[in-house]
């Protein structure tokens, strides 16, 4: 101990004591009255200021009762994320609707019935190739179609599947002649389905001795 009455040692030091405090035994003469307390400078936020140069940072308390809001994420982001579910959810709409159209779509339809063979008819004991021209819209299906002749022969249902993608068909009929002298003949289509149509072509086979 120092004639100061400070005490000794590296752990001391001297606390400044504010007007509110006191310390010593009280004095018997004054009368005791209890500390007025202290009103805060001003409020900054979360930080109180108590007297001159004083401050101390304490956390704002939450009053009874009150939740803290979630901040949402930005509209933007929202939005944007949106467009791309939208867009991504109309391509494959597309999609799925093009190739339900390709396969469950409206079937073959004939556009046009021609009949050709060679005008100058064939030669001697020959067969005439009488070749039916059908055109379609390319969808995918089967024709059914018939052949008359003028002689007075007609050949049964026949059919013909035509490919996607395959605009034209081609049906032959092979009628041969045998003998000499002169026919006129006449090779007609009937077509059957898909709707009904008719074509024919005129020929004369020439065969002299």
């Amino acid at each position: 101990m120092s004639g100061s009455g400070a005490p000794e040692g590296d752990d001391y030091s001297a606390t400044v004591l504010g007007s509110h405090w006191f310390s010593g035994p009280p004095d018997a003469t004054k009368r005791m009255t209890a500390p007025e307390p202290v009103v805060p400078d001003r409020v900054e936020g979360s930080v109180l200021r108590f007297g001159p140069g004083v401050t101390a940072a304490m956390p704002a308390p939450f009053p009874v009762g009150v939740v803290t809001a979630v901040v949402p994420a930005p509209r933007r982001r929202r939005l944007a994320g949106l467009r791309r579910y939208a867009l991504a959810a109309f391509v494959l709409a597309g999609v799925l609707a093009y190739l339900g159209w390709q396969r469950f779509g409206p079937g073959i339809e004939v556009q046009d019935v021609a009949v050709r063979t060679d005008p100058k008819g064939p030669d001697c004991d020959a067969a005439a190739d009488v070749v039916a021209v059908v055109a379609t819209n390319g969808r995918p299906g089967i024709l059914t179609y018939r052949w008359v002749r003028s002689d007075g022969t007609r050949s049964e249902q026949l059919t013909e599947r035509v490919p996607r993608g395959q605009r034209e068909a081609r049906l032959h009929l092979l009628w041969t002649f045998k003998g000499t002298g002169s026919y006129p003949a006449k090779a007609e289509l009937q077509l059957v389905s898909p709707g009904q149509r008719t074509a024919a072509v005129d020929f004369t086979y020439r065969c002299t001795p």
